[in-house]
């Protein structure tokens, strides 16, 4: 296991990631195969599948796995887990083209997999908004909502048991500002949906299952993508992915507290920081950065390998706690039992590290995907 420097002035009582996380679901994608920058689907691709891992073991290991269809096309928070871990929630952004099977289109499927059952099962396939990225469930495991990313709509699906049935949609009123991510304040009266079609943050108000759109945007940075909402709900951070041309992107702190909630810092990290999460603790965050790793090898923004790094919460600052080398075109992030998984697209595996006080280390384990890990999800009890 490989210890990696921490920065200097970190306070030495900072307490390690809890246990609170038992699983974590992956959705692989097979349909995509990055090709010297170039996002190319592969000949007889395979069936998307969805992994779940047993996050309670050290290092965590794959328990099961089920075909459903998946997109490596938007954030990487197109999985959700109810907060009983009965139910996962993946959506699909794209599918492979009826009339040329060497491109994709967007897709609008919404599967819903039973957890419990052994082995997983997908009990139904839903549809959303075309597009169908980002998914938020609330913490009465009532309430999905699904930002439908080319469509310019948020799906609404409420649940029962295990039954989830479409309950409507919200019209941001403009078709092309790509509703991408979207988080679920731990109250569940709000959600914040991000449009990096247009560079804004939309504030939704939740009263049971109506949902509506407040008129109120945030402005954090160029095309906001990924987003969560800390414990216990003071913060939300967003990754403004930016526009792919080798400058330095950022991350932003948004303020829940204060009446309407508003930016209150950003950061600048690196490039294309592509997945966003808070620790179930509130403690940490963690962001994975692209680095040109997605781009032509000839590109001088062309970078070998991403980045994981960590951030310690302060309050509502964040401060720099760690960083490590990871794969490459990476995607998402899972907290669990003091780790934190990677996903890689182009190794197509996921990454374990181990965080505790003293910092962050690449433990060497390696979880291997059949598809590229696309958007992951780990339960919050």
């Amino acid at each position: 296991m490989r210890r990696l420097p921490i920065a200097a002035g970190i306070l030495a009582a900072a307490l390690a990631v809890p246990a609170a996380a038992q699983i974590a679901v992956s959705a692989n994608d097979h349909k995509a195969r990055l090709v010297n920058g170039v996002n190319q689907v592969p000949p007889n691709a395979t069936p998307d599948t969805v992994t779940i891992i047993d996050m309670k073991t050290n290092p965590p290991t794959v328990i099961a796995e089920v075909n459903a269809p998946a997109s490596v096309v938007g954030p990487p928070v197109s999985v959700a887990i109810t907060p009983d871990a009965s139910l996962a929630v993946v959506t699909s952004a794209t599918k492979i083209s009826p009339s040329d099977p060497a491109k994709t289109v967007p897709d609008n499927r919404v599967s819903v997999i039973d957890l419990t059952a052994r082995p997983p099962v997908v009990l139904a396939t839903l549809e959303a908004g075309m597009g169908a990225a980002g998914v938020a469930i609330n913490r009465a495991g009532n309430l999905a909502l699904v930002a439908d990313r080319a469509a310019g709509t948020v799906s609404v699906f409420t649940i029962a048991g295990k039954t989830v049935t479409p309950a409507g949609k919200v019209d941001f009123g403009a078709p092309q500002s790509g509703p991408s991510g979207i988080a679920i304040t731990p109250d569940g009266r709000t959600a914040l949906v991000t449009r990096d079609g247009d560079h804004k943050i939309s504030v939704l108000a939740i009263d049971g299952t109506n949902v509506t759109y407040t008129k109120r945007d945030l402005n954090a940075g160029l095309r906001p993508y990924g987003i969560d909402i800390c414990a216990p709900g003071d913060i939300a951070v967003v990754a403004n992915i930016g526009i792919g041309q080798g400058d330095s992107d950022t991350i932003s702190v948004i303020d829940m507290t204060m009446k309407p909630p508003r930016v209150v810092e950003t950061l600048t990290v690196g490039q294309t920081p592509e997945g966003i999460r808070c620790s179930p603790d509130g403690l940490f965050v963690a962001v994975v950065l692209h680095e040109g790793s997605n781009k032509a090898s000839n590109s001088p923004f062309y970078n070998p390998n991403g980045s994981l790094l960590i951030f310690q919460v302060n309050g509502k600052q964040l401060q720099r706690f760690g960083r490590a080398p990871i794969g490459a075109w990476s995607q998402g992030i899972a907290f669990g039992g003091g780790q934190v998984l990677v996903q890689n697209m182009v190794q197509q595996n996921i990454q374990v590290f181990k965080l505790d006080k003293s910092g962050l280390f690449d433990t060497g384990h390696r979880l291997q995907m059949k598809g590229g890990p696309a958007g992951i999800a780990f339960s919050n009890p």
